[in-house]
């Protein structure tokens, strides 16, 4: 296990994701009511997809309230009832960039015709299911700040497993299979399945989280310039405006000197 510095694209995508904070409720919400649905079941500790998605709102600040509509809405009935089917869409930015995004919606017709006009737009090719799916895989990701700041004058910041080499026993001993040291956080990846039994073990040994979901990371990622990846970024970017999609994934490989471009704009 190793520290390695592929950095994600955990603040670039943050920081446009909070920009757009109500689409992405909207979108955190639908996330959770289909995981409540197919899970059959409200509670999640009896639904692991749902558990995981309650997580993932948490980590973007998603209030409890609309968290329990969300989950209330998935056992309506009339039109009060979730009728959301899971779609993947996959295909090729610039420079070759493999593209897989994750959709919720209600109607697919709407849903192909803007993802389709999406790629069209901004430089790729929208391909056929499975074209690149094989190029990634699905794993679980854990957050957690390295420093935990308090804007209580009477408490102190507190340090959050700063130290890597301890830290990296930690992931270890709590069956997380690898870690990123993402700037300001670690990012704790773990096999799908153990998400949340990693999370809770992290937590027992006094390791703060601050949110978990499920991800899918690219298995070989593509070395791109800096120029073609503020292109596929566009790309990127207008495909997660779009309110149907869920997540998108790339296979960009966000080196220091791409993230620096990207940084730029």
């Amino acid at each position: 296990m190793s520290g390695h510095s592929k950095w994600a694209t955990t603040k670039h995508r943050k920081a446009a994701q909070d920009a757009k904070r109500s689409a992405l409720f909207s979108k955190l919400s639908r996330n959770i009511t289909v995981a409540a649905k197919e899970g059959g079941d409200p509670n999640p500790a009896n639904n692991a997809s749902l558990a995981a998605a309650i997580e993932k709102a948490k980590g973007y600040s998603l209030p409890k309230d609309k968290i329990k509509t969300a989950i209330d809405k998935a056992f309506g009935t009339g039109k009060d009832a979730a009728n959301y089917e899971t779609l993947t869409y996959e295909g090729y930015g610039p420079a070759g960039v493999a593209i897989l995004c994750e959709a919720l919606t209600d109607n697919r017709n709407r849903t192909a015709a803007d993802v389709g006009a999406a790629f069209r737009h901004h430089g790729g090719n929208l391909g056929t299911p499975g074209c690149v799916s094989f190029q990634f895989e699905r794993k679980g990701q854990i957050m957690v700040e390295k420093v935990i700041k308090s804007d209580d004058k009477k408490v102190a910041d507190k340090e959050n497993a700063v130290d890597e080499d301890e830290f990296m026993m930690m992931v270890a001993e709590c069956g997380g299979s690898d870690y990123e040291d993402a700037d300001e956080e670690w990012i704790v990846y773990t096999a799908p399945s153990d998400l949340m039994a990693v999370k809770s073990a992290l937590e027992a040994a006094g390791i703060e989280t601050k949110g978990a979901e499920l991800t899918m990371e690219p298995t070989t990622p593509t070395e791109i310039s800096p120029a073609d990846a503020k292109k596929v970024m566009r790309l990127v970017d207008k495909l997660e405006e779009l309110e149907d999609l869920q997540n998108v994934y790339h296979t960009m490989d966000m080196t220091e000197e791409v993230v620096a471009a990207l940084e730029e704009d």
